[in-house]
């Protein structure tokens, strides 16, 4: 899966000089939806954001998330409700400006605050035309509100990573 990211991302890269008018990340009032599969460890799943611009290099948004293939543990019933779904605030330093990328292209590290977790993200995006992109994010645990998580309970609470289209609904 690894070299899959890494070789889109590769092309992604050569793609951008092409595409260097569009923008990842404008600003303030920025409207970015994104919607993609979600890995870890003991799942896979459907994640789904929303991002919105408040200054030239930051953004807030919601994040919510549903595991829906499940790893098999003997003994131990299968996962409800509560263990599959995350819902998550984001906070967001968009850093392709900064950092001098081209105009389509942008990362932003982060935290976010979830139903499971306090965790951090690393992200990127990039748009092909106005409107269509791709995002890759990997996210991860700081602190755990439930420190001795077994089972289902690691599900939304440990590395993930997300991967997906992306759209611009700025208008």
């Amino acid at each position: 899966m690894r070299k899959i990211i890494t070789s889109l991302f590769l092309v992604v890269l050569a793609f951008n000089q092409v595409n260097a008018q569009i923008d990842a990340y404008k600003g303030k009032d920025d409207l970015r939806y994104q919607i993609g599969a979600s890995f870890q460890k003991w799942g896979t799943g459907i994640v789904t954001s929303l991002d919105y611009g408040v200054g030239p290099s930051f953004s807030i948004g919601a994040q919510a998330g549903y595991v829906l293939g499940v790893k098999k543990f003997a003994g131990i019933e299968q996962p409800g409700f509560g263990d599959r779904f995350d819902l998550k605030a984001k906070f967001n330093a968009n850093l392709g400006s900064v950092i001098g990328l081209p105009t389509n292209v942008d990362v932003y590290p982060g935290l976010n605050l979830g139903l499971k977790n306090f965790g951090g993200h690393l992200g990127g995006k990039i748009f092909f035309a106005k409107g269509f992109g791709l995002f890759a994010e990997a996210q991860f645990p700081i602190a755990r509100y439930n420190a001795d998580a077994i089972g289902y309970e690691r599900l939304n609470n440990q590395f993930t990573l997300n991967a997906g289209v992306a759209f611009d609904l700025t208008k």
